[in-house]
């Protein structure tokens, strides 16, 4: 039997496949998609599994809120609706993703003009825990989209994200890499926090013609400022 933290790193890279897969030419999905198991998006909302109804949803998110207001460690619970990297030119709304009815991320619209997407199932920017964002590196279309410099971000450049509570979550880069999307380390990605952190991904390294869709994915780490 798989130990569980094999099944975990697993399940999170069919979550990182999702959001970075959606392709450049036809916006099919690509086979190394998957379902999400209802663990995974427990443990990102603070929930168990037997929470996971709509109603579970909230429950979850108080309950981390309420957790981030004892511990005084992180900032309440906002939903993000900007965000902002002056260095690679990056200033969009953010839209919320969520998950398909067969269990896979929902992704940006591919269009040039789409805005960069927040996890919803993830902690919100400020929050104790990574926060995680998604966008387009460009689209047969349009060209480039809204993370086509993604992997020009360079450590120590701030990054800035607004909420709906008029609050700004602040942080810097730590760390750009570029994975291969069958090898992806997940476990970087969604280790355990005891801050607030932010992953931003998009699609990056050779475009695969036959698969229509890129190889690689590039994540930004980017840890809260003090």
């Amino acid at each position: 039997m798989p130990r569980v933290h094999d099944r975990r790193a697993a399940a999170f890279a069919a979550v990182l496949a999702m959001l970075g897969t959606a392709t450049v030419a036809l916006g099919l999905r690509t086979e190394d998609t998957g379902p999400v198991p209802p663990s995974v998006v427990a443990e990102a909302v603070g929930a168990s599994p037997s929470d996971l109804t709509p109603s579970g949803w909230a429950v979850g998110s108080e309950r981390k809120k309420e957790k981030n207001a004892a511990g005084g460690r992180g900032m309440q619970r906002s939903v993000p609706v900007r965000l902002e990297i002056p260095s690679i030119g990056v200033d969009t709304g953010l839209m919320t993703l969520g998950l398909r009815d067969d269990g896979t991320l929902e992704v940006p619209p591919l269009r040039g003009d789409a805005p960069a997407g927040w996890y919803r199932h993830s902690p919100t920017p400020g929050e104790v825990g990574a926060s995680v964002l998604a966008g387009h590196v460009d689209s047969a279309r349009d060209g480039p989209a809204v993370f086509h410099r993604l992997g020009e971000a360079r450590p120590g450049d701030p990054v800035a994200v607004r909420r709906t509570d008029g609050t700004v979550a602040r942080f810097t880069v730590t760390k750009v890499a570029t994975y291969p999307k069958r090898d992806f380390p997940s476990d970087q990605v969604y280790t355990p926090l005891d801050r607030p952190g932010l992953r931003l991904i998009t699609c990056g390294g050779v475009f695969d013609r036959g698969r229509g869709s890129y190889r690689s994915n590039i994540v930004v780490f980017a840890e809260a400022v003090s």
